[in-house]
């Protein structure tokens, strides 16, 4: 039979918490702080997410969720049939400038249209878009600024730029511009599509280069989850695949990993998930446990009420309801509350956050609605959830078990026997037996914090600045300004440091020592003059990358041979002894290769992410033998035909082979690694290392691929502001990195996770101190008729406070040991699993933080039982006994 009461129940639970203000104070605190967790959480996690895609979408140069890449009008035709591209974009390549000034800017030449230019970041500021049959275009600031030109409507400006390899000099009208951002890897001069059409039948542009003359289309979906999948399905759908290049339905697509959120949705990264996981998980753990014990103790507290409710008919699962209700009106409170100040918190912590990381948009705010979604559910459902155990409670007491319930006594009660007396220590230990749970509770939601603050100063102590520092061993490094970009292929002939540059570097007070690296060096940077021969098995591992299956067998057969083995690319460096010094010695004796009288060389691993060498990367062996053909003079001929051409041909099909070589034989000395920023930067083939002098010898090139030498730190800064001038104005194809960039990109890492965890210690351990202090106060209002009782016969207000205090000691001194052990145990195991994580981690154990809290945990321990009492002692014995009889 059901019966209308929700009413009623509604009205008891209304009633009941009018008169536990004490208690509601406590829980809306705590459900305040839960909510503040969760909303700074979510805050800080959105805004660095959307801070992140913005930086990314820079980067990337636009925010398309993908693009099909050197599609003819044909097949865009046919691509934009498909129901799945809500949007499309075109953009059509003509060339890029090369020399000065724009040697160190990457400047591209192109057709974009309306949607092409608003995804990427090119809508004019001032002025508008090109109009179709003019001379007018449009740039960015950087171009006007090295073209040296005003940024006004209707400024003439003159350009030259290859297309197709093919050098050409137009005159534009600027039709607007717009603010150069420094986070974009490229610049744009947009110009009308029939301007371009006219630049290719000027020069005959037939697109050799497989990029010129082609399209990229840029797609929008519905929504940015699973762009992979989407690309996919289009091209499934009309005909096409991105797989196997060799094939004639292949079309090259691209996916903007600027959407982090699809990316992570789509290749549930397990880090990510795990992070997010624990901290979450963490968060309700810490608020559960001051809810939980809040309730309970209420419960405890109120339990005569719950048994009187029994008596008149109320079921348990009314009485669950009932605690239920109440958490829910605390929650309808204290939600709100927490979600404003959470947000306030984490729009004010963000912008701290946002501007240690680098190259990232410091004002980005997340406003998202989710935010507030999120927190809400979390926060409610870790009230809900804390409600659960303490209204099972109340619901399964019955009325007389309810008349004679005390805190921590039922009918398990155990009389203890004793020869040594008592104690004041000992009957607060006593104190802490009668309600375990209680105890164990509060211990742990004091002992979390300190465990978090200690596993983060592990994890920001754990930075290790010299493994971060391996891919930049040297102070500063000089090189062509080519070779430090992420867009160049190669390193070519004309990207050679020039010597006098050097010298006029070397002549600077307080380099203390210094080394050149000498490079391979050919017209193109593709087509090398070094080559190595190795077995067919190696030939193919070595090229499985670069072809399908037939391909490389016709490679292979028209590979040049030395007996049974083939020759195969590859990358030789010279290094004077300071670059030599840098190096990691995996095998071997490196110094052999300075041996003037004997062919020695060395052999170099890839390394992964923990600066570990790649073992199989490598086919040489320590003592093994290398046999290298430097070549002199090519011979081109037709391979259909055997017809030999005087010069690389034009229009012809052609191979090449060796004409005047020189096969040298080489003994590998040593196994090594080179420092990422010290190699050519660029991977796929096998590399080898001599010494400078006979380097230069055996290949006949002196080319210098880079500079790199160490300073004093008293003239660190000086020599910074010196290459800072030399590179720009006396020099201004050359660029330099240094170690001060790294070094502050350390120290921006470091302090963010140290920011983050600090915060997060911080109220979290707020929650475990508020959750102590309410175990304490409601202690000892659970207690006011027994302590009412010991003082009638005879205890001593002093000795009841010592009692009080020793108790405060006992929760305080057993949250710092648990803390201990729980560290102990609990470093060792997280710094494995980082060490996987951050290639740059060493574990540090310390324990410097458990005892720094310590003697503050002693005072919480002293003061806050004092403090609870005074209030609770203000009335008199025979008043206190009335109140507890009622």
């Amino acid at each position: 039979m059901k019966v209308a009461n929700r009413k009623i129940i509604r009205k008891i639970s209304l009633r009941s918490l009018t008169r536990q203000k004490g208690r509601n104070v406590i829980v809306v605190l705590a459900i305040i702080l839960t909510s503040i967790l969760f909303t700074t959480m979510f805050t800080i996690g959105s805004s660095i997410n959307h801070a992140f895609q913005q930086s990314n979408f820079r980067q990337v140069g636009g925010y398309a969720h993908a693009g099909f890449k050197y599609v003819t009008k044909d097949e865009i035709g046919q691509l934009q049939q498909d129901s799945k591209i809500k949007k499309f974009g075109l953009r059509q390549f003509v060339g890029s400038p090369t020399e000065a000034p724009f040697n160190k800017a990457h400047v591209e030449v192109g057709y974009s249209d309306q949607n092409y230019a608003k995804w990427t970041f090119s809508i004019p500021e001032k002025g508008r878009l090109l109009k179709e049959g003019t001379n007018e275009a449009a740039t960015d600031t950087r171009v006007l600024s090295l073209l040296g030109i005003e940024p006004k409507i209707g400024e003439r400006f003159t350009l030259k730029f290859l297309v197709d390899g093919k050098e050409t000099t137009q005159t534009f009208s600027l039709s607007g511009w717009w603010k150069y951002d420094e986070a974009s890897s490229a610049s744009h001069v947009l110009i009308p599509e029939s301007r371009a059409s006219q630049i290719f039948d000027q020069l005959q542009t037939i697109g050799d280069d497989g990029l010129t003359t082609l399209w990229t289309m840029d797609v929008m979906f519905r929504n940015s989850i699973g762009i992979g999948d989407k690309i996919k399905a289009v091209l499934k759908d009309q005909d096409f695949q991105n797989t196997n290049e060799n094939k004639a339905n292949y079309i090259a697509t691209g996916t903007n990993w600027g959407y982090s959120g699809a990316k992570a949705i789509s290749e549930q990264d397990p880090m990510a998930v795990i992070t997010i996981a624990v901290l979450l998980i963490l968060i309700m753990i810490t608020s559960y446990l001051i809810i939980y014990n809040v309730f309970q103790i209420s419960v405890t507290n109120d339990i005569r009420f719950y048994g009187l409710l029994k008596t008149i008919g109320t079921t348990g699962r009314q009485i669950k309801r009932l605690i239920r209700l109440q958490g829910i009106i605390l929650s309808c409170i204290g939600i709100p509350v927490g979600l404003i100040l959470g947000y306030l918190i984490g729009i004010k912590l963000t912008p701290a956050v946002l501007n240690i990381l680098n190259d990232v948009t410091i004002d980005s705010i997340s406003v998202s609605p989710l935010i507030f979604i999120f927190s809400a559910i979390f926060s409610f459902g870790t009230v809900i959830i804390s409600c659960r155990r303490p209204g099972k409670l109340a619901a399964k007491v019955s009325p007389v078990e309810a008349i004679r319930y005390t805190d921590g006594v039922g009918k398990n009660k155990k009389i203890r026997k004793t020869t040594k007396g008592a104690s004041i220590a000992k009957m607060a230990w006593a104190n802490l037996g009668r309600n375990r749970l209680k105890t164990l509770i509060t211990v742990i939601s004091l002992s979390l914090a300190v465990v978090l603050l200690n596993l983060t100063t592990t994890l920001v102590n754990g930075f290790d600045m010299d493994k971060y520092l391996r891919k930049m061993t040297t102070d500063y490094i000089v090189a062509d300004a080519g070779y430090f970009q992420v867009n160049t292929p190669y390193w070519t002939s004309d990207m050679t440091v020039p010597e006098e540059a050097i010298e006029e570097i070397k002549q600077q007070k307080g380099i203390t020592d210094s080394g050149r690296i000498y490079g391979q060096s050919s017209e193109d940077g593709v087509l090398s003059d070094i080559h190595q021969f190795v077995s067919e098995d190696i030939f193919r591992k070595n090229n499985q990358l670069f072809y399908d299956q037939h391909d490389l067998d016709t490679v292979i057969d028209r590979s040049e041979r030395s007996g049974d083995l083939l020759a195969d690319d590859v990358y030789m460096y010279g290094m004077e002894d300071f670059i030599l010094r840098q190096l990691t010695t995996v095998k071997g004796n490196l110094q052999k290769i300075k041996d003037p009288t004997k062919k020695y060389i060395a052999a170099v691993y890839q390394k992964n992410d923990y600066d570990s060498p790649i073992k199989a990367s490598h086919w040489a062996k320590v003592g093994g033998t290398v046999t290298i053909r430097y070549t002199d003079k090519w011979e081109y001929f037709d391979p259909d035909t055997g017809e030999i051409f005087d010069n690389q041909p034009e229009e012809r099909k052609w191979e090449r082979r060796s004409k005047e070589y020189r096969d040298v034989e080489y003994q590998v000395a040593a196994l090594v690694t080179i420092p990422n920023t010290l190699d050519y930067r660029f991977y796929g083939r096998n590399q080898f290392i001599l010494d400078d002098k006979n380097f230069i010898a055996d290949s006949n090139s002196d080319g210098i691929m880079s500079f790199a030498f160490d300073t004093s730190k008293r003239d660190n800064q000086q020599i910074s502001n010196y290459l800072q001038n030399f590179t720009e104005n006396e020099q201004s194809q050359l660029d330099f990195e240094s170690k001060e960039t790294f070094l502050k990109e350390f120290e921006s890492m470091k302090n963010m996770f140290a920011l983050l965890g600090g915060v997060l210690c911080l109220i979290i351990g707020i929650v475990g101190i508020l959750n102590f202090i309410n175990a304490i106060l409601s202690g000892i209002l659970a207690r006011r008729r027994e302590f009412a009782v010991l003082q009638s016969v005879g205890m001593t207000g002093k000795q009841l406070k010592l009692m009080l205090v020793w108790e405060g000691l006992y929760y305080t001194i057993g949250a710092a040991l648990v803390s201990l052990g729980l560290c102990l145990i609990s470093a060792p195991l997280l710094s494995q699993t980082i060490e996987k994580v951050l290639w740059f981690f060493s574990y540090q154990f310390t324990i410097v933080p458990v005892l720094i809290v310590f003697p503050i945990f002693v005072i919480l321990g002293i003061f806050i039982p004092l403090i609870s009492y005074y209030f609770v002692a203000k009335q008199p014995i025979i008043e206190r006994l009335r109140k507890a009889d009622n």
